[in-house]
């Protein structure tokens, strides 16, 4: 098992095998989740509840707040399981959760659950109605203060629908898209999917400032992060976006940020890591985002796939079915400079689904 250069050196990852990682996982609802088939990323008319299902399977290996785990109507379960597993076989120093807006929160205990006083964001075809500036300030400051004794922060998401929020985001900002996001569906159900950002930029004036467009069309965890980011680099803090076009449209945000004000950053603490399925993807372009930045990033993905596993609900990922989630894709970076192998790695998936 081994991961590939997206863009960028494998130094920085090289750099970090074997050393100690905390896993924050951002979970966060858009009620853009709501709108019929626009997301597959948990149970129909539930989908509120995946971020704290996967909360709660990652931090305990049990859903309390649901009888079983999570699957999408086709049957994929939940890429929770991957990043569980790659924590039972060497387990990350610490799980935290940052809740940016959850409808309800994960029935765990002493696993450490962040609170900013966030609401979930309303529907982007409705205008999100975020109130992006005190987010992003909340971002920033969590992201200055945050003190971690490991080597490196693991900042992983769960936002139902949050592909498409991130794509009309990037859109207000300028950037172009052009296939390049993906989705949790094989076949991305681009119809629903235009209409709804569509609409959301409709909302917009091409004059309107940053956070303005940002309060309208984005989610939360996309403006938290871009100030956690931000806040970090003020002390040397490694951090590691869990995601794919999601975690992309994070740093998009920080560019333009960055890029209203003039300033500059080091990124050479900052990477990004994803999954196979995501880099591969035919309807998505991750490198594409990321070469948008103005500034350098190093990028990783995982060469993990299910070609060892017999299972039909697990093959579906190598079929296209689901992509990234639930900071997966690092995980998957993760288990490869941390010596697990894929045979173990797929066997431990496995007996999660009995």
């Amino acid at each position: 098992m081994n991961f590939n250069t997206i863009l960028g050196s494998v130094d920085f990852l090289e750099f970090l095998r074997g050393k100690k990682a905390t896993f924050l996982l951002s979970a966060s609802v858009t009620k853009t989740c709501e709108i019929p088939n626009i997301s597959q990323a948990g149970i129909p008319g539930k989908l509120y509840l995946t971020p704290t299902l996967d909360a709660e399977f990652l931090c305990t290996k049990e859903v309390r707040s649901l009888d079983d785990i999570a699957q999408t109507p086709k049957g994929v379960p939940t890429p929770a399981l991957i990043t569980r597993a790659v924590h039972e076989l060497n387990a990350f120093s610490n799980i935290e959760v940052l809740d940016l807006g959850l409808e309800n929160l994960p029935k765990i205990n002493y696993f450490k659950t962040h609170s900013f006083d966030i609401k979930p964001s309303k529907r982007i075809d409705d205008g999100a109605n975020i109130n992006a500036m005190e987010i992003f300030q909340k971002g920033v400051e969590f992201g200055t203060n945050y003190e971690t004794k490991d080597d490196y922060v693991i900042l992983a998401e769960s936002v139902p629908s949050g592909t498409t929020t991130a794509n009309a985001t990037a859109l207000a900002l300028g950037y172009k898209d052009e296939g390049y996001f993906s989705s949790s569906y094989k076949n991305n159900p681009n119809d629903i999917k235009d209409k709804v950002i569509n609409k959301a930029l409709e909302n917009i004036d091409k004059e309107d400032d940053i956070f303005t467009k940002l309060s309208s069309v984005s989610d939360n965890m996309l403006i938290f992060n871009a100030g956690f980011i931000l806040g970090s680099t003020s002390k040397n803090l490694k951090v590691i976006l869990a995601g794919g076009t999601q975690m992309a449209t994070v740093l998009l945000i920080v560019n333009s940020i960055l890029e209203s004000m003039q300033g500059n950053i080091d990124s050479s603490n900052i990477a990004l890591c994803t999954t196979k399925w995501i880099n591969e993807d035919e309807n998505s372009n991750i490198k594409a985002l990321l070469e948008q930045l103005s500034f350098p990033i190093n990028a990783y993905a995982s060469d993990f796939d299910f070609s060892e596993s017999s299972h039909p609900a697990l093959k579906l990922y190598d079929e296209g079915e689901a992509k990234e989630g639930v900071g997966c894709g690092a995980a998957l970076c993760y288990a490869s400079i941390n010596g697990i192998n894929k045979k173990e790695l797929t066997s431990k998936i496995e007996s999660f689904l009995g």
